[in-house]
Formats: C-alpha cells, sequence, structure tokens
C-alpha cells in the first residue's frame, strides 16, 4: 500500500491502529517529495529535519493515546504564512533569506492539533498572479501534465497535493488563489468566508480580501481541516466573534432540501467542454435531490475592474513596509509584477484619483455583495464552473498583466463579496486535464458549502485517479 495516497481521515484512522508510524508516514512523503519534486517544483522550502523531528514526537503522544485533530499528519503551507525559524520568502527574492520570529495564528492552531509541517510551497511571488510563473523561485507545473501550469498564487500547494507530496495543505486566496488551482490540479479547495479564519501573520497582499483556507484530496478532510484553523483571533480585528461550528456533524446529511442557484453568465465564454463537466454535474446533483433554480447575477466581468482597483491599491500600502531596512532585501529585489502592482495602486489611491477609481470601485463592491444577497433568499448555494478553461500551458502568462483577472474570473466576484466556496473536480478533459465546479454558499455558510460538496463527492469521487509522475 503507498501510504502517500491516503487521506488525512484514513491515515488518522491507521495512526490510531498503529499500521504505521508518523514517522514512517512522514518519511514516505519526505521520499515522494525526493522522486517527484525536480519534475513539479511545489516546495521552496523542504522542512525534513523539523518534520521528522515533530512526527517522532507525535508517534509519542499517539502511544499516550492522544487523539489531537492532526496528530502525526504531514502538511504542506504555502510559503506567505510566517513560520518561526524557517525561512518564509512569500516567493520573493526579497525575502529570501527572512526567517521569521513568530509563526502565523494558522500555523500555531495547526501545530497545536498535532501537524508535522513538510515545508512552505511555491507560489507567485506575493501572491500576484494565478500561475506561479511570476515566482522568483521558477514556476511550478501541473502534475497532470507538466508542460502546464497548476494555477495559483497556491499553485506549489495544490500541486504538492495532486503530486501526492502533501496529504494535503493550507494555501490562501484573494481572488482564485486557492479554488482556481484546485480546479487545474483536480483537487477539492476551500475558500471560507472573510474573517473566519485569521490573517494575523499572513504576509498580505489584499487585506480586506486575503482568506487563508485548505488544499486536500477529499471534502470530509477539507472539513476537519477548516474546523481547526477557524475562529476568532485576538491579533486580526477583521475574524469574526461567531462561534465555530462542527463541520464534520452535519457533513453527510442529504441535499434533498437544497435550492442550487445557476446564473448563465458564469458559463459565459467557459470552454466547451468545462461547460459539459459542470452541467452535468448540477444534473447529478439534482439527482440527488436538489433542485435548479436560475437566478440572475451581475456578470463576472464587472468583478475584474473592482479587483483590480482595490487589489492594487491594498498591494501598494501592504508592500511599502518592504524597505530593505526591517525585511530582507531591498526594493530593487522586487519582480516586474510587483512593481506595476505598486505603480497602478499608489496611481489609484493618489489626490485627484481616490474617488474616480478607488472610491468607486468600493461601492460597485458593495453592489456586487448586494446582488450576492439577494440571489441567496431564493438559493441556498450557487453553481458553475471555477475556471473558463483547464489548466494553461507553461508560459501563458508572459507579457499577459490582466492574466490573473481573467484567469480568475468566475471567483473573483465571490471573492470580493467575502463570501465561502469550494473547488470540486468534477472530470477531466479530452486531453487529460482536471475540470473544476465551484460551489459558492452565503458569508458564514462553510456548512452548506461542505454538505453539497461531499454529496457530490460521494456519488462521483475521482480519488482513484492519479496523474503519471
Amino acid at each position: 500500500m503507498d501510504i502517500t495516497k491516503l487521506t488525512i481521515t484514513q491515515a488518522k484512522k491507521d495512526l490510531a491502529e498503529k499500521k504505521y508510524s508518523s514517522v514512517e508516514l512522514t518519511k514516505a512523503y519526505l521520499d515522494r517529495i525526493k522522486k517527484v519534486d525536480a519534475k513539479i517544483n511545489a516546495f521552496v522550502t523542504v522542512t525534513e529535519e523539523e518534520a521528522l523531528k515533530n512526527a517522532t514526537e507525535a508517534d509519542k503522544q499517539l502511544v499516550k493515546g492522544s487523539s489531537l485533530p492532526l496528530l502525526g499528519i504531514p502538511l504542506s503551507v504555502k510559503d506567505n504564512f510566517s513560520t518561526r525559524g524557517i525561512r518564509t520568502t512569500a516567493s520573493s527574492k526579497v525575502l529570501d533569506e527572512y526567517i521569521p520570529p513568530y509563526d502565523a495564528t494558522v500555523v500555531t492552531k495547526l501545530k497545536n492539533a498535532g501537524m508535522v509541517l513538510l515545508g512552505k510551497t511555491n507560489m507567485d511571488a506575493w501572491a500576484h498572479g494565478s500561475s506561479t510563473e511570476t515566482s522568483d523561485y521558477g514556476s511550478s507545473r501541473n502534475p497532470w501534465n507538466t508542460n502546464h501550469l497548476p494555477g495559483g498564487s497556491s499553485g506549489g500547494a495544490a500541486a504538492s497535493v495532486a503530486a501526492d507530496e502533501a496529504i494535503a495543505a493550507i494555501g490562501s486566496e484573494t481572488a482564485g488563489s486557492i479554488r482556481q488551482p484546485a480546479s487545474w490540479c483536480g483537487v477539492v479547495g476551500m475558500k471560507p468566508t472573510y474573517g473566519r479564519v485569521s490573517r494575523s501573520g499572513v504576509i498580505a497582499m489584499g487585506s480586506s480580501l486575503d482568506s487563508p483556507g485548505s488544499i486536500t484530496k477529499t471534502v470530509e478532510d477539507s472539513a476537519l481541516l477548516l474546523h481547526v484553523i477557524a475562529g476568532q483571533d485576538p491579533l486580526d480585528a477583521t475574524t469574526s466573534p461567531k462561534a465555530v461550528p462542527d463541520y464534520l456533524k452535519n457533513l453527510k446529511d442529504k441535499i434533498s432540501n437544497l435550492t442550487i442557484g445557476i446564473s448563465d453568465d458564469y458559463f459565459e465564454g467557459v470552454d466547451p467542454e468545462v461547460q459539459a463537466s459542470v452541467e452535468q454535474a448540477v444534473k447529478d446533483l439534482e439527482k440527488l435531490g436538489a433542485k435548479i433554480k436560475k437566478i440572475n447575477l451581475f456578470h463576472p466581468k464587472y468583478a475584474i475592474a473592482v479587483y483590480t482597483i482595490i487589489q492594487r491599491a491594498e498591494v501598494s500600502s501592504n508592500l511599502a513596509r518592504f524597505d530593505g531596512i526591517r525585511y530582507g532585501n531591498d526594493r530593487s529585489f522586487f519582480g516586474d509584477e510587483a512593481k506595476r502592482r505598486i505603480m497602478l495602486g499608489t496611481y489609484t489611491l493618489s489626490a485627484g484619483y481616490y474617488d474616480q477609481y478607488y472610491n468607486k470601485a468600493l461601492k460597485v463592491r458593495t453592489l456586487i455583495i448586494e446582488d450576492f444577497a439577494k440571489a441567496f433568499k431564493d438559493v441556498d448555494v450557487i453553481v458553475g464552473p471555477t475556471s473558463p478553461t483547464t489548466a494553461l500551458p507553461v508560459g501563458a502568462s508572459k507579457g499577459k498583466a490582466m492574466f490573473g483577472e481573467i484567469a480568475d474570473i468566475l471567483v473573483e466576484p465571490s471573492s470580493i463579496a467575502g463570501l465561502s466556496g469550494i473547488n470540486m473536480p468534477v472530470g477531466f478533459s479530452k486531453t487529460g486535464l482536471p475540470i473544476g465546479m465551484q460551489i459558492i454558499g452565503p458569508q458564514w455558510g462553510e456548512e452548506i458549502v461542505l454538505n453539497t460538496a461531499y454529496n457530490y463527492e460521494q456519488a462521483h469521487s475521482l480519488l482513484d485517479k492519479k496523474p503519471k509522475l
């Protein structure tokens, strides 16, 4: 049995039954990384020594009967999450040698739950992009076809799970950066409601948008991880005081009373193979008892302008702190994409243009939020394609300043509105590339999103299909 193909749920059961140790499980993943990561480039840093040390400690606790939710489970973490004593670069040479003196709140929660950290995954530098091609450490590759991109910015995280280099991964989404790479890599990607998970210790990209989340092999694993990392944090004033529900409790409930909203605008311009797979998935959900209702939403193209202005403005503010005095190298180490975003953001915030661009974008953002709120009065979730296409070839983003916005067009609106959402693998193209479907829920609607995704997954799991590396 290849234990690197297991899910968190399966591995937890096996560890409790002492079928193998956490050290054996961790070594299997470290060996897998050594075997395939030269092809994938999913990791910026592999923490082998620390991983084996943590696994040894986990085995001691397992002997004592400890039941921590992630005890002995090897995970990867995106390289924009601060990790105490471990290099954290955000895939930018500005932070090439930066060693944080503290952990991000998410990392602290994962450690307290018993996680074994395998390493930090590659990403678009500063999370600027949807391909990982802006990484200063080279692009990651898609495990299903290494001539194609894994998506981004959490491309390395998604690739590490798809390639069985990690049992699951932690990523972050600003406007699709979990769900889009999950779609392109054929894995489950969960984006929680903005404020559900702490951003403290995450290198900020768009502060009013960033949402840490998970990339897993199954929906059950996604629910488990979300329960670990969610909750109010005194270090992040934007986190919600709402109690964190047990996301596993109602996961397996039937969806016979569920109403799914479908907006035709979310299928416009979508690759025919992607459209056909998602439409079939909607029919499959209907067979499981869900009711389908046509709804009208703002066309997702309007989210591009809103996101571009707000995100660039917040980038220019957030990157101002990286001056070479407090963190890492000076600003001459910024890549072209970071420079473009800083300049555009500074322009939109400058005197005479603030009202014309930034204020107007905020007003349209409010209209998008209200549009979704109106839709959720009639439906429980909204379903559509995650990405207009399957994974694009390596080099596809070069020379295209708006590549990310176009690639993320279908997920940007829900991110701008701070909604919950998940990517579900629903099929493959004729060339063998994964196709993803997104399920969008209202704010604090993670339970209904996970429940819908779980029901679909149980009827149509693609877990037995693996890339050949």
